[in-house]
């Protein structure tokens, strides 16, 4: 099992791994930013020890790319761009004591993914899933070793330690988390001790959030608990869409041979508690979500590659490089497709629905000319079209109004005070009601540019009235946005500073109860 690779799996390796790293760098060169990235691009301008939304490494990661290679999109992409290459040295390290060949087979079939080839786009998952799948890859060393000894105790601090970055990252560490804590629980109680060592080294990473939650305003709480799943219902189509997810993710020649030999898959699972645990539990955990939300193609990314090292162990070879052959062609459909669109211009998408969305894109700097005067304040109507003219422009650019629950980074950023009496322009999609701007300002004016065939609309206003922000748009933020439990503490809160001088805005509204 632990004879050397043959020449065929190694170049197989190689070229799966470098033809893939060089398409995705091909797409993190030519792919214009997208919204999210633009709005992740100033955590990394203005990094921080959280953000609104989630935790802090992202921002981190993004910042360090920004300071190492410049202040370009490719740059902040470079994490995405190297992180299917780290993984499949993560595995290796994890399962190749066990089995070298399968786990060559398994890292190949990872590589083979659509998603592996195609993603070249930086995201809070981009750190997670690294961090969490090297503190897989940690414990599962840790559980290889017979004895607890000083290098087992050290592999459970050290999964620790990951799984605590990984918390640092996203939000989503939790499952894997709990899904130790399962296998720890069920199968390994004699391990105490190890489970120990892992929690305390994981330990850090909550206490630094939970102190910068503190200091603003439970902003990742408010965000990932009350705002964004207000209104959730239960619906079939969520579930539906859950196992169409896991069906694409795996490739559907995946799906198929893991069914056909379910047998093996089975009972490989049976013999091999902790892999089975790291699959099941996450699993499991998403689908009840699914049952009331709808769960992100990303979400389940973070213990994703297990399910190759699963069914490269269970299955006979020759029933792997049948899969893997499946697997190709799935991914050369996505190629072409990736190739015929590349073959385009702009002018060939006029007839589709996110056209306008498309043109803001790729011609985001002649449109931005066309809107730009002296001595202006330039804002947005929502998140993603501010993010991405500022991230043109290097200057951060507010979101006028109240927008969503989506990226509220505005909230503990700007200080509308500041342009008390000064002249904006809100760029937008749609013709504006001129009437819905008139109380924040002397003057209102509509400006009319067209790009590439797209109207963009400009609503210049005269002397802003700040206090008249405040005590209308600002309040419903408030009320809607910030109205923190009163049983959680706090040392701080950068919206209500801002805008009341208080900790929490008793002016405003009371506190939720």
């Amino acid at each position: 099992m632990n004879a050397p690779l043959s020449p065929s799996l190694i170049r197989l390796l190689l070229w799966t791994g470098v033809l893939s790293l060089l398409v995705r760098t091909w797409i993190g060169v030519t792919f214009p930013i997208t919204g999210d990235e633009a709005y992740f691009y100033w955590w990394g301008v203005y990094p921080d020890w959280g953000y609104y939304d989630h935790p802090p490494m992202a921002g981190w990661a993004i910042a360090a790319m920004l300071t190492l290679f410049g202040d370009t999109t490719f740059a902040m992409r470079i994490p995405a761009l190297l992180l299917p290459t780290a993984l499949g040295a993560a595995l290796w390290w994890g399962f190749s004591n066990v089995d070298r060949e399968k786990t060559a087979w398994a890292i190949v079939l990872f590589w083979l993914t659509p998603i592996n080839w195609l993603n070249a786009l930086i995201t809070t998952d981009t750190p997670l899933i690294f961090w969490s799948v090297l503190s897989i890859c940690a414990l599962v060393r840790a559980e290889q070793r017979a004895h607890q000894d000083r290098n087992t105790y050290a592999l459970h601090a050290l999964s620790g330690l990951f799984l605590g970055l990984a918390f640092l990252s996203k939000y989503f560490a939790v499952v894997i988390g709990f899904a130790y804590f399962v296998y720890f629980m069920a199968f390994r109680r004699e391990r105490w001790l190890g489970l120990a060592l892992l929690v305390l080294a994981a330990t850090p990473g909550p206490l630094v959030n939970l102190w910068w939650n503190m200091g603003h305003g439970w902003a990742n709480i408010m965000f990932n608990v009350y705002n964004r799943n207000q209104g959730e219902v239960f619906a079939w189509h969520k579930p539906a869409l859950y196992l169409l997810t896991w069906v694409y993710l795996l490739t559907p020649g995946f799906v198929w041979f893991a069914w056909k030999e379910r047998t093996a898959m089975v009972a490989f699972a049976r013999q091999h508690k902790l892999l089975a645990t790291l699959i099941v539990v996450p699993l499991a955990f998403f689908a009840l979500i699914a049952v009331k939300k709808v769960v992100g193609l990303h979400w389940v990314l973070n213990f994703y590659p297990l399910f190759f090292v699963w069914l490269a162990f269970a299955l006979p070879l020759a029933q792997v490089k049948r899969t893997s052959q499946w697997m190709a062609v799935f991914l050369g459909v996505h190629l072409v497709a990736v190739a015929a669109m590349y073959s385009t211009q702009l002018a060939d998408w006029k007839s589709v629905k996110i056209y306008p969305e498309i043109v803001r894109s790729y011609r985001t700097q002649e449109l931005l000319a066309q809107v730009q005067a002296p001595n202006t304040v330039l804002m947005a109507t929502s998140y993603t079209p501010a993010s991405i003219y500022g991230q043109t422009l290097k200057t951060y650019v507010p979101v006028f109004g109240t927008g969503s629950f989506h990226a509220r980074q505005d909230d503990l950023l700007v200080n509308f005070a500041d342009f008390d009496g000064k002249t904006v322009r809100i760029i937008g999609f749609s013709q504006p009601n001129l009437d819905a701007y008139r109380a924040y300002f002397d003057s209102v004016s509509l400006i009319t540019v067209s790009q590439d065939g797209v109207p963009f609309y400009a609503v210049e206003g005269k002397n802003f009235k700040w206090t008249v922000y405040r005590d209308t748009v600002l309040k419903d933020i408030f009320q809607t946005r910030h109205r923190i439990p009163s049983w959680l503490p706090m040392t701080g809160c950068p919206f209500c500073q801002h805008y009341c001088g208080e900790v929490r805005c008793s002016n405003l509204s009371d506190s939720a109860d």
